[in-house]
């Protein structure tokens, strides 16, 4: 059975010897991300996708994407790595700057998510030997807050369908406009030194996925967007806490700690439409103002 991302991650890995159990420290970041880039170079440059089907789809395409190694018999498909399709992405996390790769096959039509938002995808997870650790044909809700950072920070890239049509037996075919692609990604965005069952430790993850449907979350229901609650902008919503309570602000209803709700500290209309009042005019919000 395929290992879900939403597992809780694995603890630090111990061995024994004579004089009992030995905590291995995890290993240095920097120098695992220089060694996964040039494993995650190597795939590129020696595994394609379907391009062709894409680019000339038969009626019974099923518009998967579908990786595969360069080999004597294919040496005239385009590597991953000289597809035009394919973007370079960097990101600092955990204090070292990580570079990750999307293949970006088809941005989508409809709705594009946030970071933190739940996300309707069906996925294929593996490893860079192509073994698979995780898969599901069938579209599944994803929190992006609680998936692995590389997963959360690719999915964004993309858009869902535009619409759907339910049919007689309650089945849902989606419009074919939804996002497709792919992310190539370093340990350190994925479980880095914590293995589970089917991934071994410091291994770098190849995602495909679908992207159909978005909703904008609100983890703590306080009327904030999540994404919002990114006070200091560097899409990590779990180090911004403004009252220091140790909850941050995405699952604290009180974000300043001055014993007034967040909710009754702005405004929603009628409509929906979000007002982040200021009352004394000092560029804070009140909901960020103990002041208030």
């Amino acid at each position: 059975m395929y290992k879900s991302l939403f597992l809780t991650l694995a603890l630090v890995s111990c061995e024994k010897d004579e004089a009992g159990p030995d905590i291995i420290p995890p290993r240095d970041r920097s120098e695992q991300e220089i060694a996964d880039q040039e494993a995650l170079q190597q795939y590129l440059d020696n595994h394609f996708y379907n391009y062709e089907d894409f680019e000339n789809p038969t009626e019974a395409f099923d518009y998967n994407i579908v990786l595969d190694s360069i080999g004597a018999a294919n040496s005239d498909k385009t590597p991953l790595s000289e597809s035009n399709l394919l973007e370079t992405k960097k990101v600092t996390f955990e204090g070292v700057e990580y570079t990750y790769y999307v293949l970006k096959v088809r941005e989508g039509a409809g709705a594009q998510p946030k970071f933190t938002d739940s996300t309707f995808v069906s996925y294929r997870g593996e490893l860079l030997n192509q073994s698979v650790f995780d898969a599901s044909s069938s579209p599944l809700w994803f929190d992006l807050v609680r998936t692995i950072r590389g997963f959360s920070l690719a999915i964004p890239e993309f858009r869902g369908a535009s619409g759907f049509d339910v049919q007689p037996d309650n089945t849902v075919v989606w419009e074919n406009d939804y996002g497709i692609g792919a992310v190539f990604l370093p340990s350190g965005l994925g479980y880095f030194s914590n293995a589970q069952s089917a991934i071994p430790p410091y291994s770098p993850l190849v995602f495909t996925f679908d992207l159909y449907g978005v909703n904008e979350a609100d983890h703590d229901q306080d009327g904030i967007p999540s994404w919002m609650e990114d006070i200091n902008g560097d899409r990590d919503i779990a180090n911004d806490d403004t009252d220091g309570d140790g909850t941050p602000n995405f699952a604290d209803t009180d974000d300043d700690g001055d014993f007034i709700p967040t909710r009754e500290e702005i405004a929603i209309d009628a409509e929906g439409n979000l007002t982040l009042t200021d009352s004394n005019n000092d560029g804070t919000p009140d909901y960020l103002d103990p002041n208030i």
